[in-house]
This record gives C-alpha cells, structure tokens and sequence, in this order.
C-alpha cells in the first residue's frame, strides 16, 4: 500500500493514514501491507477488524513478523447494514490504523503514544478527549491520569462488556481502553455518558492482551503480553475535517457527488431519504470495489452472497434516486479512482472489477423487471391497499425494495400494509434463526441437529403438489450450513411441503424446488420428529437459509405411489376375504415401482386363492369405488370398522382412508381418489419371511406395464432361443431338463469308469508290508466322487489288509484344488490307522484338511504344488505305523 508523504498537520485521508503509519514507523514499528479482505482464518468470512491477519501471533500459532508492526487494514462488516447511511459512522467497508506490540512494550508505553499521536500529531485539544477504562484496571486509569495528567473526571469507567476483549471463550484476552472525542466540551465534565453518540465518538481502542483464560473462566497472566489497537480512518477524517458525519468526508464524499451526479440531483438539497440513499450508494461502492478485486464474485454463497447483497442494495438506491440505466460501472470507476492511491492494485484489476459490476447489475435488473410485472399484476386487481405479504413476496423472491413498491403504491393512490411487511419479514427471520442458531449440538447428527431447531412441517401434499416454501434449514455435504450451491448433496428443511415425507410403509417423494436462479433435485424425503427432511442435489445457482422457493413433486412418481398404496388396502381386504378373516398387517413397503405386503398367517397362501385374491382387487378396480378420506377421533374410527396396524401409536384424531364397501382404514399416505386410477394388479410372488409371517410382493397401476413388458421380452428371448412359439416354451423346456438330466447321469458313470479304468491299472504298484497291502498314487483329472470310487475299488481287491490313499488334481491347470481319498480294510483299522483321521493330516501339508469314516475319508487342499510330497509323507507314515 502507497504511503502519501504530508508536512504539518494532517487533514486529508491520505494524510491520517501516512501520519499514523510515519508516527509508529519511527518508533520501531515494521511497516505491514493490508491483508487481503479474503482471510487466512476459516472462522470468518472477511477481514472484519485490523488486528485479523494478526490473529495467529496473538494465538501463539505463528512467529510474529516483528517485535512491533503498524498497519493501515482494509475491512468489510455487514452485521449492522441497515444502520449504514443512517448514522453519522456505520460503514460495510472502512480502513482500521493500528499499532501492535508482540510481547514487547505494553500498557504504558501504548497510552503514551496514543496520546502523544492524537494530540501532537493530529493535534485535538485534551479538552476534547476522554478515555475509558475496564472498571477493574486502576493500572491503566493511573497511567492516564498520573502519566499522562487526563483529568480524572475524563476518565470513565466501564463493564466488562465494553472494554474487555476476548479471543473466545478460553486463551487470551485482557482489558481495553479507548479515547473518544467530545463535540460538545461545553457541556462540562459532571455526568459525561459515552453512550451517546451524539456527543461522543470513539476512534481509538486500546487493547491489554495480559490474561490467559482456562475453561473454568481463571485468569493467569501470560508470560508474553500483547498490545493490539485499532485507530478508525474514517472517524479522524471525520474529526478532523470538521464534518457532521464520516460520509462527508474526503474517504467517502466524492463518491456520493458522483452518484448523485448520475441521478440529476443535488446532495445538500436532498430529504434524509434521498441523502441515505447517496450515502448507501458511496458506501456499498468502496466495498464491492475493494471485494472483487481481492476475489470475490457474486453469489448466493458466504462472500459472494454478501458482494451480491451490496451491489444489490446500490442499485434498489440508485432507483428510488431516479437512476434508470445501469451504472455501477460508472461507481466503480470513480471508486477506482479515489482509492488507487492507496491500493494500487485497483488500477491492475479495473476490468475485472468493471465487467463484475456489469454483468451482476444486469442479472439484478432483469429480477427486478419480473417484480415490476408481478406488482403490476397485483395493481391490476385493484385492490384497496398492497398487502404485507404481497410485498414481502416481492421483496424477499423477486428482490423488489419494500421503498420502490411503496412508491408505486403512492401513484396509484395506494398505501403498503408496512405492519404486515414487517411481521413477514420477522417471520422469516425467526424461521431461519431457529434453524441456523437454535442447534442442540448434544444431539447426535447434523440431521438430529437440524430437525431438533425447528417446528413440526406443515404437509400440504394432500390438497396440492406444488407449493411455495421457505428454507428453514441446511445440511451440506453431511455438515450444517447457511448455504450451498451446485453440485452439493444436501439435506433441508422447509416451513411446509407438498412432498410426502417416508411413513406407514410409503416412501418419500420425488420433485424439485426452484427459485432465482437455483433447481434441487429432491431424490427423497424422510421425518425426524414430525420434520421432513428434503434430501437432494443443488443442480443450478444456489440456497440459502431464508430464502423461497417453489416445491413442486413429480406427478407421475406420486401417481405411481398413490396406486400401489391403495392396491395394499385392497390386498389386505382381499386376503381377510379369501384367507381368513383374521389376518392381520405385519409391515409394508410401498414405492413408485412395486408394494410389499406382510401378514401374519400360519401357511402358505395357495396358488389357487392367490388366483382369486388377484382377481377379486382387480374386480374392486374396475368397479371404481371413490375413496372418502376424513379426520376424526380414534375411537369414533375404531367404532365405525376402521382397521388399525396392531402396535402402530395413533394421535387422538386420525385420518381414515375409506373404499366404501371394500377397505376402511387409519392412514397417513397418499391414495387415488378412485380404484379406477390403479388400473390393474398382479401379484409378483408370495412367500415365508419369518415364523407365521408371510410376504406377498406385487405390482399396482403404471409399474404392472413394466411388469409385464419385462416378462415379454423374456418370453420372447427364449422362444426366439429354442425355436418355439410362447405355449411351446414350458414342454419344450422340460423336455431340454429331462435331456440334460439323463446326460448328467451318463456322464457321471462315464467318469466313474474312467476312473475305475485308471485305478485298476494301479494295483499293480501295491507293496506289501507282512499282512498289509500299502498303495499310494496319484490320480488327476477325477472328481471327489469318483476317486473315492476308485479307492473303495482298490481296497475291495487288494482285501483287508489294504491301506489306499490316492490324491490328485481335478483340473491339472487348477492348482488351487486338491482331492485326497483313504480307503482302509479291517486289519488296517485293527492296526491303528483310521482313514479320517489319517487323510486330514495329510491334507494339512496341501494348505487344506477334511476327515470321515474310519474306512474311507475325503479331504481337500489349496495348494496343488504341495501333493506331491504330502503324498510320500502318508506312504511313509503307513510304513511306520504298519512296520
């Protein structure tokens, strides 16, 4: 940042800044640029005080860039805009001077030096100086009073509230003390009260960063104390230029000549609303200048909603003040001017600022058109006074300022029902606020969070499947959030609904909310707590806490829903009629594609009664019952034959779903208004789920086309694949079963054969041990079945004293199968060896085991490599335990 040099005392802008910085740079102060208003600290949105880009320092969490360090900090705040232009020094951006100590001098040598600046420097007389201190800090107050000789009754004491600064709930913190000017001397120095703002202005705050907070609330004192200060540009500017307010000054006022300049009239000879109007439009200017070209573009997302929030609130002024063509850019370029000076990197981002400010305005004033049509609209009908709500809605949806439909309400002879704006408006922000602030953060989730802040919704989906709902609450990608924009999975919350939210079996509907700018495609939607919860994906622009949108459901999935939910009703009935009478619900599913009905009953339903079942509801379809759907009270329902669902809890009204003469029950879904609208049934399958629970499966409405689409195309297939018409397809399938069946069996005995084949020329190899006949060989290429075949076979002809063990690979490429057989006679078994115990530890040496029948035993292994020599460990075992 340029420093303008200055001789004798300070008076302009750029003076008081060069002043305050030459002061400090003397005394050792390291000269710091501003930060960028876009901070290194993601607690914050912006760079909102001076001390910020300090923060780390004063945490412990970073080396401090010098023992002491002086800056000029551009800053931007927001959390009081609506008081800017209506006091004398509210600002959204304004520069903070400060001075800053890192563990090295402290409260004395700071006071000393904010005097000296003040007085000396930029030379306000102590008759117009007070200071403030924390009401416990006498080392302060005697450091003013004894060092600095202020008159001690210009020295004020004050709560914790005002002059002591935190960085949080625990970690540094300590007392403050601030200068104020006085306007008004005269009035003595008996009874002075800083409160008021007409007398009084701060523009000088000194903060002791002397105290280290744990989380019982002790204080100890740090070993390394800070010093941490903050000098307000645009309140010297003020002082010393001798002008009523901060906007009147040199910072400031040329802008408000420019846009007045732009709307043909004269700043002194304007009413207060046509001054603030200049006043926001000199304001907002510097503030969306310097916000783009440290990076922010507009949105409706943290900085960028806040950009888009200010450009905004410029142009609705720079119409009440006549403007009627864009001109931001013209703001901007006299921004441009009036700051480059001190931010020379205006000069080399000026077309990106001018093309942001461009295209933002006219996005802005297209929305303002559609607010104009839509006021013209509501004119049209004549009505004796514009409504709270109706300007609510075309402030809050279409952007219109409350200021310009009051005033097209004047032309008409017409007045705004501003008590009802403002009840409107507190609405919405008690709704928002109760989503974004009133969060239990004990309960477990983000989504037990959200539901846990807000009201029960309002459902509206049985009158209407299209609504206008406000966005209550958040959740993006799984955490809380004010915002979200496209491409993020979010979870929300609105005041009322059409959308059916998942319950008595049904599930959540689908559809999209819309609004300026933004599309969320809502994939389902479930309850918490009587909340429903919205869950999607934003596709277009973006949503935020607060904002309207239009919630509109997908018809054909509703109608789809609706048929299959009434079709279970129906089954229900047709079961009591056709099964027995005394079945019962034991749980449901209804989608868009298909229904899933429990029961309790102890068999199976049989084809035949599914038969009857199917045709008795389609019997009920065709005979288009309309369905009468009212509230009452329970034991009325329960009293007039309304079913209930056994452990299901009922609130003392309930909604009562009635196909006259078929089905009455208690239900809270969605159902056709005539049986004619499910168009057909069909029953998928039927079946046992648990113990006296069966399940039957179907198709109601649209999904029975698809049904029966999907099971064409398969008949098809197969009858193209066998050659063969659709009442060909079962015969000629058994008998393709029939044949395959009988070449199974022949082709198991040609392997057992085989195999018989291979061992039979294997008995020759038997070597005899006294009484004993010991053979082991391998045999691949023969499965399970048929080497224990061929083992049997050799025990059989080798006699009693046989000891068989043959091992061998089914597949010869497949080393990870392998098969051993045992097969031993009598005497081997008197002996000792048995085959089951036997074979299993052969079969540990291949990675495998297995065991069976002391005379014969199978077992398998993984690791073909390996037979070969677990095969010459069992030879040699049956030697030493035969020998």
């Amino acid at each position: 940042m340029a420093v303008t040099a200055h001789t004798g005392r300070p008076r302009t802008g750029a003076e008081i800044r060069a002043a305050f910085l030459d002061f400090y740079e003397q005394r050792g102060h390291k000269a710091m640029a501003s930060a960028s208003l876009i901070p290194d600290d993601p607690t914050v949105l912006l760079t909102i005080a001076g001390m910020l880009p300090f923060k780390p320092v004063f945490l412990g969490q970073a080396p401090a860039p010098a023992p002491r360090a002086t800056s000029s900090q551009k800053c931007i705040r927001t959390n009081d805009i609506e008081n800017v232009g209506r006091t004398a020094r509210h600002h959204t951006f304004f520069e903070m001077l400060g001075n800053f100590s890192f563990g090295d001098y402290f409260k004395e040598q700071a006071i000393q030096w904010a005097w000296e600046l003040s007085t000396g420097v930029f030379g306000l007389s102590p008759n117009n100086l007070v200071v403030s201190v924390f009401r416990e800090d006498d080392e302060a107050e005697a450091i003013w009073r004894d060092g600095v000789g202020v008159n001690p009754k210009r020295i004020i004491r004050m709560d914790e509230a005002d002059n002591f600064w935190a960085s949080g709930p625990t970690g540094p913190c300590g007392p403050c003390s601030e200068i104020y000017y006085d306007f008004k001397p005269e009035l003595g120095d008996d009874g002075i009260d800083l409160e008021d703002d007409s007398r009084f202005i701060e523009f000088y705050n000194l903060v002791f960063m002397q105290y280290n907070r744990d989380a019982e609330g002790t204080l100890t004192p740090l070993a390394n104390r800070n010093i941490d200060t903050g000098l307000g540009l645009e309140r010297m500017a003020q002082i010393l230029q001798a002008v009523p307010n901060n906007y009147e000054t040199d910072l400031i006022y040329p802008l408000i000549e420019t846009a007045a300049g732009l709307a043909g009239v004269d700043y002194r000879g304007q009413g207060d609303k046509g001054k603030t109007s200049l006043k926001v439009i000199g304001d907002h200017s510097r503030a969306i200048t310097q916000l783009i070209c440290d990076g922010v573009t507009a949105s409706n997302l943290g900085r960028g909603y806040i950009l888009r929030r200010l450009l905004r609130r410029v142009v609705r002024h720079g119409r009440l003040l006549g403007i009627d063509k864009p001109f931001l850019a013209a703001m901007g370029e006299a921004s441009i001017t009036l700051m480059a000076a001190a931010y020379p990197q205006l000069l080399e981002r000026r077309e990106v600022i001018l093309a942001e400010l461009e295209r933002e305005e006219a996005r802005f004033l297209e929305t303002l058109e559609r607010g104009e049509k839509l006021l013209a609209e509501v004119l049209a009908a004549k009505p004796k006074q514009i409504s709270g709500g109706q300007a609510f809605e075309l402030y809050d949806t279409y952007g219109f300022p409350l200021e310009l439909t009051e005033e097209i309400a004047e032309e008409h002879g017409l007045t705004v029902d501003l008590a009802g704006f403002e009840a409107a408006m507190e609405a919405q922000r008690q709704r928002a606020k109760a989503a974004a602030v009133s969060i239990d953060l004990t309960l477990q989730g983000a989504i037990e969070q959200m539901t846990a802040a807000v009201e029960a919704t309002a459902f509206k989906g049985y009158e209407a499947l299209e609504h206008p709902s406000c966005v209550l609450a958040l959740v993006v990608n799984g955490e809380p959030a004010e915002r979200a924009v496209a491409g993020d999975a979010v979870q929300l919350v609105l005041d009322s609904t059409p959308f059916y939210g998942e319950g008595g079996g049904q599930v959540g509907d689908r559809g999209v909310l819309s609004g300026d700018g933004v599309i969320v495609a809502i994939e389902a939607v479930s309850r918490n707590r009587s909340v429903f919860v919205h869950s999607g994906r934003i596709e277009r622009g973006s949503l935020a806490i607060g904002e309207l949108v239009n919630a509109q459901v997908d018809r054909a999935c509703r109608r789809r829903a609706q048929a299959n939910h009434t079709a279970t009703h129906l089954l229900q009935a047709a079961l009591k009629q056709v099964v027995d009478p005394g079945i019962g619900q034991a749980g449901s599913l209804v989608t868009f594609d298909r229904l899933r009905f429990d029961f309790h009953c102890p068999r199976a339903v049989t084809p035949a009664e599914l038969e009857q079942i199917e045709a008795l509801i389609n019997g009920w379809i065709s005979d288009a019952h309309t369905l009468q759907v009212q509230e009452m009270a329970i034991e009325q329902a329960k009293a007039a034959g309304a079913v209930a669902m056994f452990g299901e809890k009922y609130a003392e009204v309930v909604r009562v779903v009635d196909v006259p003469g078929v089905s009455m029950e208690l239900c809270g879904g969605t159902h056709v208004a005539n049986t004619a609208e499910i168009g057909l049934f069909k029953i998928v399958s039927e079946g046992g789920v648990a113990a006296g629970i069966r399940r039957i499966e179907a198709v109601a409405g649209p999904a029975v086309l698809a049904y029966l689409n999907e099971r064409d195309a398969v008949v098809k297939q197969l009858g193209e694949r066998f050659k063969a018409q659709p009442g060909e397809i079962v015969e000629r399938v058994a008998a393709l079963a029939d044949e395959l069946k009988a070449s199974g069996k022949a082709l198991a005995a040609a392997r057992g054969e085989l195999a018989l084949a291979k061992a039979s020329a294997l008995a020759g190899q038997a070597q005899a041990f006294g009484e004993f006949q010991l053979l082991v060989a391998r045999l691949d290429g023969v499965e399970g079945a048929g080497l224990q075949s061929a083992a049997q076979g050799l025990a059989d002809q080798l006699g009693a004293g046989a000891a068989v063990v043959l091992g061998g690979l089914p597949d010869p490429a497949d080393l990870a199968k392998v098969i051993l057989v045992a097969a031993f006679g009598q005497a081997v078994i008197a002996a000792g060896p048995k085959a089951g115990a036997f074979i299993g530890a052969v079969a540990k040496a291949c990675g495998g085991g297995g065991g069976g029948r002391p005379n014969l035993a199978q077992a398998g292994g993984r690791d073909g490599a390996a037979l070969d020599g677990a095969l010459e460990q069992a030879k040699a075992q049956l030697v030493a335990e035969l020998g």
